[in-house]
């Protein structure tokens, strides 16, 4: 609608001060020709709104003006209210400050729209968490999100999944992403992309030179490492039996690695078959914790693998 494009085009000059048409155009998805048009309108409705051209030109809003028209929809107000668990904002130490903001975005809001995101903010949830994970965050957390806004290369001790021991790296960070409440940093390491569990690194120190970046952004890099993780060589598909009533646990504990086959071959009421998807397969080895509770169907290699682990459990703990 040409109206919420109008109050868009207003407000990203509030922020932007002096925005090419051009620009306004890409974020707006139209052509420049209809951002000229609507900068015309706003003009026409006594807005100070004016067109400077040339090679530093651009849309521009008269110094000092505000609108107090926060042009948020019924829906968008909702959205802003459905808050998220302490842990997300608390790990980087702006709890506090998005308690503040959003008192001040209600106090900003249509009078109509007020009870409709106090409602939702007491009845909707999101915890990132996923169950019986560590709710603390990683001890340097608080300190890479300062070198990352700072744009500071750091040097960083980390530890390796499966190592112990420690590894030094000077990288130039991107940004900091919480994927399924696991924190990660995002870096170039030697103008290679790398990532980096924030809850392996032991240790982080400011270089003191400013961060090195190629030209891209922290989505982009994201986007890369993401698709790099999706698409390693295929996992070890593993299938299993399991007693029905223990699923659930499972499925808490494994999460999306793990699937339910409620028609399989060895689903019988009391037992379900599921299907595992491993990254080695040593690590069928966590099934052992359901003790007899699930068997190891295939393929053999995991059957054989779940046995030699059981071995050695009963030897450590047999008798003398």
């Amino acid at each position: 609608m040409k109206s919420d494009r109008l109050l868009a085009i207003l407000l990203i000059l509030q922020v932007g001060r002096r925005v090419r048409a051009t620009e306004l155009a890409e974020r707006l998805e139209v052509s420049p020709r209809t951002i000229h048009r609507d900068v015309e309108a706003l003009s026409a409705a006594g807005v100070p709104v004016y067109t400077e051209r040339g090679r530093n030109g651009g849309v521009r809003l008269l110094p000092g003006f505000r609108t107090d028209v926060s042009g948020l929809t019924p829906d968008e107000a909702r959205a802003l209210f459905v808050p998220a668990t302490g842990n997300v904002h608390g790990a980087l130490g702006l709890s506090g400050a998005l308690g503040s903001a959003l008192r001040k975005v209600l106090s900003a809001l249509p009078e109509t729209h007020r009870p409709t995101a106090e409602r939702t903010s007491g009845r909707v949830l999101v915890d990132p968490d996923r169950w019986m994970s560590d709710p603390r965050p990683p001890a340097e957390l608080e300190t890479l999100h300062s070198a990352v806004l700072d744009d500071r290369g750091v040097r960083i001790d980390y530890r390796h999944s499966g190592e112990t021991t420690i590894r030094e790296y000077t990288v130039d960070p991107y940004g900091l992403v919480c994927k399924a409440g696991v924190w990660y940093l995002v870096a170039d390491h030697r103008r290679s992309p790398r990532l980096f569990r924030a809850d392996r690194i032991a240790r982080t120190e400011l270089t003191g030179r400013p961060a090195r970046h190629r030209d891209v952004s922290l989505a982009e890099v994201w986007e890369t490492l993401r698709r790099d993780v999706q698409e390693r060589p295929e996992l070890v598909r593993v299938r299993a039996r399991m007693r029905t009533h223990r699923l659930d646990m499972a499925g808490r504990i494994i999460g999306s690695r793990m699937s339910v086959r409620p028609e399989g071959e060895h689903s019988t009421g009391e037992w379900t078959e599921i299907e595992l998807h491993c990254p080695a397969l040593g690590a069928v080895r966590q099934l052992l914790q359901f003790g007899a509770d699930v068997e190891v169907l295939e393929p053999p290699e995991a059957r054989a693998e779940t046995a030699r682990a059981a071995r050695e459990l009963a030897e450590l703990y047999a008798e003398d």
